[in-house]
């Protein structure tokens, strides 16, 4: 196959918005394109490659795996066991756990089915991860195991049958992908069924270079240019993609492929000499450069700068120009690396990274690095508490078991996980004041009968019109917690201080009658309930934007901070709940309806801040759901409002 220096020109096209795109570099919000080139140009590459070795009967699946072997194994290997010691010293226990797994899946070339799994890519979650990378490589390789015996066994019906053949996977490919976008967007941009169509684009794009060539076409190649360069700047994370907008890189990639060559506008820029140097090494920079700026995301406490993430872009280059020299280069070289060689020892690292990848899985990610109270685990429920409770059989049994006539007082907590961090405590203080306590859980839903999260979750309804006959056919005080705000208002939490909730924004709510709000709705609900059972609405718990266990940890391990505070604006925390507390209010107008306030409990009006940890205690799980000890604070404060002579329950 004859060398072409601008397809090496076109991967530094590729990389470089990748790169810039992953260090937040605002005008490049559509980099992540570059990948779909890459995919383009590895298609074209291994099909003419394939094309050439079948008409000349070379053709052999073991040479081609040995050639992929050498391309892709060292400096994937040698980034990722350099991650090792960083993750080490600087991941928190859940983190570390979850890097051990992806460096599982990655040396089985499944990374894209986990990360699909874990996580959207755009997630701000993501940027932590140092190998979300790696999903390309194991769509790549996915397509590499494949693709020579499809190709070989499909030539065998000839030539033309071959590319018909192709061209109509592709279609295939490309139409699964468009209905993903809009059905299962996830799984479209990860998954290989979604992404084949791109490769195949090449493949096309192979078999049409051989049959008629690359022609010099000014035009043409302006053209595909172009198409790349505006999916560059013009999209961004809300872009649904692949599908119908991913056509734009691709064929602009293609038609540069075709029609780019050195005297064409576009092909002598792609063969100036610092352009073709990035291509060259445009593999390894493009492993480099994610751990390098997710590891610096995971070490600093605050966010980082736009500096340090430039600087980091360009070591990312450096790194890439030495690994391409001294790890890439050695290990392509027949001479100095056997075939057996290179089998035998992609072999040994592949089992020394999942013996690494176990250690760090199965101890949960070392927590003995760290000060255990950090990181609390959920309490286990009882047989009093019950999740997704779906008969009436069930929630028979459950009052049968848990109201026993002996009790003064019967409880009922009805909500999401957030009433789930407070159900121990609360059962704690309510039994011992010789009452009872049923907790009805459903985590992710709200609360009321007749609504459900978009698209409707059928048993999300069938749970909360249950939870609802069982509180009617009580004397029981209905208690409810959830988190209202997310509910209602649909938007993840941002601080204003750098602490930005990962995670996308919440659809709306749908409810019996769309004539009414979300707020009318839930309010008029709860105040027919109140009809027959007192009711206790636990108010929004101020959100914090960031996980404060991480924080804490990370300043008793960077800064030597063992007592430190952390807090979040109040004034933030009012705003954003505004209509949450104005809905309040007007329950609590009712006599047989009281707010129990949360936010008191961390809140200082005269500092205007709500505590997030206090002397180096944590006094929440994670961003949002209260720890043991806030949980504790909460049960106590209910204590005192509810279980006494005349308490505020026995006045409702």
């Amino acid at each position: 196959m004859k060398y072409r220096a601008e397809v090496d020109g076109l991967r530094a096209l590729a990389v470089v918005p990748v790169i810039l795109f992953h260090a937040g570099f605002e005008p490049f919000s559509g980099g992540y394109v570059g990948v779909d080139v890459f995919f383009v140009i590895s298609g074209y590459l291994i099909t003419t490659i394939l094309i050439d070795d079948i008409e000349n009967n070379r053709f052999s699946v073991i040479n081609f795996y040995e050639r992929r072997a050498r391309r892709i194994v060292p400096a994937l290997a040698f980034v990722m066991l350099c991650c090792v010691p960083f993750a080490w010293m600087w991941m928190l226990p859940h983190q570390l756990k979850d890097f051990s797994q992806s460096f599982i899946a990655v040396t089985l070339f499944s990374s894209n089915v986990l990360f699909w799994l874990e996580s959207d890519y755009f997630d701000a979650a993501s940027e932590e991860k140092p190998l979300l990378h790696t999903w390309s490589l194991a769509v790549e390789e996915q397509y590499y195991v494949l693709f020579p015996i499809f190709l070989f066994l499909c030539w065998k019906t000839g030539k033309n049958r071959t590319f018909w053949i192709i061209v109509v996977i592709a279609a295939m490919s490309f139409l699964l992908s468009e209905w993903s976008s809009r059905n299962h967007p996830a799984a479209n941009f990860y998954l290989a069924p979604t992404r084949a169509w791109e490769l195949f684009a090449g493949s096309i794009t192979a078999f049409i270079a051989q049959r008629h060539g690359v022609r010099t076409n000014n035009l043409l190649s302006s053209i595909g240019m172009a198409a790349i360069v505006t999916a560059i700047f013009a999209y961004d994370h809300t872009t649904p993609f692949p599908g119908v907008y991913a056509l734009l890189p691709v064929l602009g990639t293609v038609l540069v492929i075709l029609f780019a060559t050195r005297h064409t506008l576009v092909g002598a820029v792609l063969n100036i000499r610092i352009v073709v140097g990035i291509g060259l090494i445009s593999y390894s920079a493009y492993l480099w450069h994610q751990p390098l700026l997710a590891f610096a995301r995971i070490r600093s406490i605050e966010l980082p700068s736009q500096t340090l993430m430039t600087v980091l872009a360009a070591l990312s280059l450096v790194l890439a120009s030495f690994s391409y020299r001294y790890v890439e280069q050695p290990f392509r070289n027949k001479r100095t690396c056997s075939r057996s060689f290179i089998f035998s020892s992609s072999a040994a690292v592949a089992v020394l990274c999942l013996g690494l990848g176990a250690s760090g899985y199965f101890t949960k990610g070392l927590p003995t690095r760290f000060q255990q109270e950090l990181f609390v685990n959920w309490e286990d429920t009882d047989r009093c508490t019950k999740q997704g409770v779906r008969s009436e059989t069930e929630l028979a049994e459950i009052t049968g078991d848990c109201f026993p006539s002996t009790v003064d007082k019967k409880y009922i907590l009805i909500g999401d996980s957030h009433a789930e961090t407070v159900s121990k405590p609360l059962r704690r203080v309510i039994e011992a004041n010789n009452g009872a306590l049923i907790t009805l859980i459903d985590k992710g839903c709200l609360p009321i009968p007749g609504t459900s999260r978009y698209p409707i979750q059928k048993n999300c309804i069938f749970a909360k019109d249950l939870f609802w006959r069982i509180a009617n056919q009580t004397d029981a005080t209905v208690i409810l917690s959830a988190r209202w705000r997310l509910y209602f208002e649909g938007t993840r939490y941002n601080n204003g201080e750098g602490g930005v909730e990962y995670g996308d924004n919440w659809a709306n709510y749908v409810f019996d009658n769309t004539a009414r709000d979300i707020y009318q709705y839930t309010r008029d609900e709860l105040i027919d309930l109140a009809l027959k059972n007192p009711v206790v609405i636990l108010s929004q718990i101020p959100e914090t934007g960031w996980k404060v266990p991480e924080v804490v940890a990370k300043y008793r391990k960077y800064r030597n901070e063992n007592s430190v505070t952390v807090s979040t604006s109040y004034e933030i925390y009012l705003e954003k709940n505004r209509q949450v507390n104005r809905w309040l209010r007007e329950l609590e107008s009712h006599e047989t309806i009281s707010v129990l306030r949360t936010e008191d409990i961390v809140c200082d009006f005269s500092t205007m801040r709500c505590a997030n940890a206090r002397n180096g205690v944590s006094l929440y799980r994670d961003n949002n759901h209260p720890s043991p000890r806030y949980a504790a604070m909460i049960a106590q404060k209910f204590k005192d409002l509810y279980l006494h002579k005349n308490s505020a329950v026995d006045t409702l």
